[in-house]
C-alpha cells in the first residue's frame, strides 16, 4: 500500500483532519499547491457526509454536494 503524504514538496499541507480507528472522521479540509483551501467537508467513519463545499482559488464558493447522512442516500443531488 502507497500511502499519500500529508505535505506538498514546498512544505504545505495538502490535507488537514483526523481518524477514528484508521478512517477519516470529523471536518477536512483539502488544499492547493499553491496553499488555497479547495475543499471542505466532514466524513462519518470514512464515509463523506454533509455538504461538501468546493472553493476556486480566490475562496469563492463554487459548488455545494450534499451527500446525505451515513446509510441515508441522498435523493436531492447538487
Amino acid at each position: 500500500m502507497i500511502e499519500a503524504s500529508p505535505f506538498y514538496e514546498n512544505g504545505l499541507a495538502r490535507f488537514k483532519g483526523e481518524y477514528l480507528d484508521g478512517a477519516m472522521h470529523g471536518h477536512w479540509e483539502f488544499y492547493r499547491k499553491d496553499g488555497s483551501v479547495m475543499r471542505t467537508g466532514d466524513f462519518d467513519r470514512g464515509a463523506q457526509v454533509g455538504i461538501w463545499r468546493t472553493f476556486d482559488r480566490t475562496g469563492q464558493l463554487v459548488k455545494e454536494t450534499n451527500f446525505g447522512s451515513v446509510g441515508k442516500p441522498n435523493s436531492a443531488g447538487s
